[in-house]
C-alpha cells in the first residue's frame, strides 16, 4: 500500500511498533481520548505512522451526524496529532510531552466512519521555540481523507 509521504505503508517487524503501554508512556492521553492503537517511526525517512480503528461506540461518533457513524473533523485532527507525535521521539525521551497546539491548512477530502481503520502519517518540517510543525495525513484503505499541517507544543511531562 502506498502512503501519503512514504513509498509504502506497512507495519514493521515486531519490536519496532509502539503498542498501548508504550504509547501511554509518551502521550498524556488516556481512554476515551487516546486515539492511537499502534505507532512506529521510519527513522530513515523521518516519517511517523499510526493506526486507529474507529469504534461504533466511540463517544465522538454517537450523536454527531444523523447517520450516527461519521467522525467529526476536529477528532480527525486529534487522531493525526496524536499519531504523528512519534516524529518528536528524541524530545519525548528527554521528558517532554507533545500537546496539540494548532492547525494550519487542513483539507478534509473524504469522510471517515465508524469501523474505518485510520492510517496516519506525519513528518516534522520545522521547530521554533518549543513548537514543532508537522505535515500530516489520514487515509482509510488508501483513500486520502484529510491532510495538512499541525503544531505540537513540547512541554515538561507531569507524572
Amino acid at each position: 500500500m502506498t502512503g501519503f509521504f512514504s513509498q509504502t505503508y506497512e507495519t514493521p517487524a515486531e519490536g519496532l511498533v509502539y503498542g498501548p503501554e508504550e504509547i501511554k508512556a509518551i502521550l498524556p492521553h488516556r481512554e476515551p481520548m487516546l486515539l492511537v492503537e499502534k505507532m512506529w517511526l521510519d527513522e530513515e525517512e523521518g516519517i511517523g505512522h499510526s493506526e486507529y480503528t474507529v469504534k461504533p461506540d466511540d463517544f465522538f461518533v454517537r450523536g454527531y451526524a444523523p447517520d450516527g457513524r461519521t467522525v467529526p473533523f476536529n477528532i480527525l485532527c486529534e487522531i493525526m496529532a496524536q499519531g504523528c507525535a512519534i516524529v518528536v521521539k528524541d524530545q519525548l525521551m528527554q521528558g517532554l510531552r507533545p500537546l496539540f497546539a494548532g492547525i494550519e491548512h487542513i483539507e478534509f477530502i473524504s469522510p471517515v466512519h465508524a469501523g474505518d481503520k485510520c492510517e496516519c502519517e506525519g513528518r516534522l518540517v520545522g521547530e521554533r521555540a518549543g513548537i514543532c510543525f508537522a505535515e500530516v495525513s489520514l487515509s482509510v484503505e488508501g483513500r486520502l481523507c484529510c491532510a495538512g499541517q499541525i503544531q505540537l507544543a513540547l512541554v515538561p511531562a507531569v507524572n
